[in-house]
């Protein structure tokens, strides 16, 4: 049996909640392929970025958090979530901009 994307949005989100964000990471990733609209899915989209951060697939949950960002510029949740993966990185320069950003958008560290 098939699952539906709820399904697997459910199932990604439940891994998540139980902070198995590898398996919630591809259960995301599952529900976000090729077939997934370029739009809306908004939610798994951000649980994918966390699911990524949490379990330090930082390049992904950088690459995520943008994505992310071009969807929406006023996703103050993004935008500390792209700060915290660029400081996690050693990247603390590029990471204050998005900091301050992620502020302004009623987003604090």
């Amino acid at each position: 049996m098939q699952l539906t994307a709820y399904d697997r949005y459910r199932t990604g989100t439940l891994l998540f909640e139980q902070r198995q964000y590898a398996d919630a990471a591809r259960e995301f990733e599952s529900l976000l392929g090729e077939d997934a609209p370029a739009y809306g899915l908004g939610d798994a989209r951000q649980l994918l970025a966390r699911s990524y951060y949490h379990s330090a697939q930082l390049g992904r949950a950088e690459r995520a958090a943008r994505d992310l960002l071009e969807r929406d510029a006023s996703d103050g949740y993004a935008a500390l979530l792209l700060a915290r993966t660029l400081k996690r990185q050693g990247r603390g320069d590029e990471a204050e901009p998005w900091f301050t950003r992620a502020a302004a958008l009623g987003e604090t560290a």
